[in-house]
């Protein structure tokens, strides 16, 4: 039992330990935006927010003292004092209003000038160099990247901005109001052992002693409030993420009938949210306690503890009332702590979630740079389209997949990498592209050459047609008859009177139409170096034959690397690299070139046994 205790001691420390390096990381980041290309910006505003504080603090003592005035002329029945602070009360009611106006403008404008900079810094982050890509092969506190930076960064600049206004408010208003009690309190006399003992600022004292005690309860009971909504937020990502996911696969999901298996995997995400918010209403009952409780007491405290003075006459009904005035405001300023303290606990959780993908976005630009563990890529003379000298791919725990690949790529050749599944084949295509940094070795790509890669899933942006074949470049930067062209080259030429369509064309389009867009994008492209990673893997034979050969003339000069499990598939290609499996990684275990004769030989071995479609027939 006492090893369980300990271990769960250990445990619990080291998780604050985590959460303290995860505040301070985010903290880093998100201060930039007043060191940064915005600090002008950023410093007016938090100036000016000082400068509103200071004046509705001024607003605020003179309305405490109207109040005193008042009570007093209606006590002594003073009507012409009346009717003069009746009128002075106009212009301070007209002056409160207006800083509390500034200060929502001051909050609102400032909440959204770092948001916006901040997400701005996440998502130049999370998109250079693929880094959007490798989060799904990394471990970490990275989960759901996209909710962490839309909700997450939502509440991390949001809450701050008005804990550092209620912060500073509460301390210059705590300061200021505590002088007013203690001059208008004055001391306070009583007997005890038969002496005269006197306390001077005694409701000082008081509310000192009531802010402590409401505070000490407040940390207390809510002491598990973060780790409470750091576990609700991340259930909602993950419902969410559910959610989104069984629409982006609807049609495969439909066709499949997995609607119940579906049903079943929300009901039990949907069940984990329900509990953990069920632990965070457990939470706000215990904390409302507290809160509600200062509420009902604060307003009361002052009025008993002035009463003796007052019935004693040494103390007005003006003052009074001043006293409790200032006495409610001081347990404002004290207790602020407690009636934010929910609050605090969900800001600190969505700032732990948004410095977790930071966090994870620093290891991925630390494993961009040169070094042990960390592949190199640069550029060449004009001798080879691409060389992988020494190349070896790993995991980014140090898992070896690949082993030492030598190989050189010469302008115009065509190389297919081959190998049983699970070989490494995908991985050392995706080193070659940029798109994984784990491992030894150099990447040498000819200088100023353009690489273009094929995945095996497509990606079809949204807009019209001649935005998707000219992605990633703007759709104004291409004239409609090349994109036409590119069309009846990729074999859609039933697409070629629609490119100006805006339709949900990742919807729309199969699976092997989506592969021609591909290579309608690779001719509007023309690269100099050609990746294909299963890029024609939902074409039919006679369709891949066409795009292959196709590439052939329009690209003669372009390198071509790329994988693919058909055997006709070589006779696309003069030189094929095997990949072996082995304990330490995949081995390059032949560099065969492949020989005129042996295509003629592979191309009439599929066409005897494949039948032949339809040609342009959509798959």
């Amino acid at each position: 039992m006492l090893r369980k205790i300990s271990e769960t001691s250990v445990s619990e420390a080291g998780a604050i330990v985590a959460r303290r390096r995860l505040f301070a990381r985010f903290w880093k980041a998100a201060s930039g935006f007043w060191t940064g290309v915005r600090r002008r910006e950023a410093w007016f505003l938090s100036l000016s927010l000082l400068a509103i504080i200071l004046g509705q603090l001024f607003v605020q003592y003179r309305l405490n003292v109207w109040n005193r005035e008042i009570f007093d002329a209606l006590e002594t029945r003073d009507i012409s004092l009346v009717g003069h602070l009746a009128l002075l009360f106009v212009p301070l009611a007209l002056a409160a209003v207006a800083f509390n106006v500034a200060s929502v403008w001051g909050r609102l404008t400032t909440q959204r000038a770092w948001r916006a900079w901040l997400t701005d810094y996440q998502i130049d982050r999370w998109l250079k160099n693929g880094r959007y890509y490798q989060l799904n092969l990394v471990k970490g506190q990275h989960e759901n990247p996209e909710f962490r930076i839309a909700d997450d960064t939502r509440i991390a600049t949001e809450s701050p901005v008005d804990f550092a206004f209620g912060v500073t408010t509460a301390v210059l208003t705590a300061v200021t109001f505590i002088s007013v009690l203690w001059a208008v309190g004055g001391s306070i006399s009583f007997q005890w052992g038969g002496r005269t003992i006197e306390v001077p600022g005694y409701l000082v004292f008081v509310a000192v002693i009531y802010s402590i005690i409401t505070t000490t309860a407040m940390l207390f009971i809510g002491r598990r409030f973060v780790q409470v909504a750091e576990d609700k937020n991340q259930a909602e990502a993950e419902f969410r993420y559910a959610a989104t996911r069984l629409r982006e696969n609807g049609e495969s999901i439909a066709l499949l009938g997995g609607e119940p298996e579906e049903r079943n995997g929300l009901s039990v995400a949907l069940g984990n949210v329900i509990g953990r918010w069920r632990e965070l209403c457990g939470q706000y009952l215990r904390t409302t306690v507290v809160s509600y409780g200062n509420f009902v007491l604060a307003p009361v405290i002052p009025i008993i503890l002035c009463s003796p003075k007052f019935l004693a006459g040494t103390m007005s009904l003006g003052e009074v009332m001043q006293a409790a005035t200032a006495f409610v405001t001081v347990q404002v300023s004290f207790n602020w702590l407690v009636e934010n303290y929910p609050r605090l606990a969900d800001w600190t959780a969505s700032a732990n979630r948004v410095a977790g993908l930071i966090v994870s976005l620093d290891r991925l630009e630390r494993a961009e740079q040169p070094g042990a563990g960390h592949i190199v890529r640069s550029e060449q003379g004009e001798k080879v389209a691409l060389e992988l000298r020494g190349l070896s791919v790993n995991l980014d725990d140090g898992t070896a997949v690949v082993g030492e690949t030598q190989v050189q790529i010469d302008r115009g050749e065509r190389v297919l990498v081959v190998g049983e599944s699970g070989a490494g084949k995908s991985t050392l295509i995706r080193a070659i592209a940029g798109l994984w940094p784990w491992g030894e070795g150099e990447i040498l790509i000819k200088k100023g050459a353009k690489l273009f890669f094929m995945p095996q899933r497509p990606y079809v942006p949204i807009g019209t047609l001649k935005h998707a074949v000219a992605y990633p470049d703007p759709t104004d930067s291409l004239d409609d008859e090349d994109v036409k062209q590119a069309l009846r080259d990729a074999e859609l030429v039933h697409l070629v009177d629609r490119i100006h369509e805006e339709a949900p064309w990742e919807r729309t389009l199969s699976g092997g139409e989506q592969q021609r867009l591909t290579f309608a994008q690779l001719f509007i492209q023309a690269p100099d170096i050609i990746v294909m990673d299963e890029a024609t893997s939902a074409l039919d034979g006679d369709a891949q034959e066409i795009l292959m050969e196709r590439i052939a003339q329009r690209l003669p000069d372009a390198a071509m690397i790329s994988v693919g499990h058909r055997p006709e598939l070589e006779a696309f290609h003069n030189r094929r690299l095997v990949l072996a499996r082995r304990k330490d990684g995949a081995r390059l275990v032949a560099d065969e070139v492949l020989t005129p004769a042996t295509f003629a030989l592979r191309r009439a071995f599929s066409l005897i046994f494949r039948k032949r479609p339809v040609s342009g027939a959509s798959s």
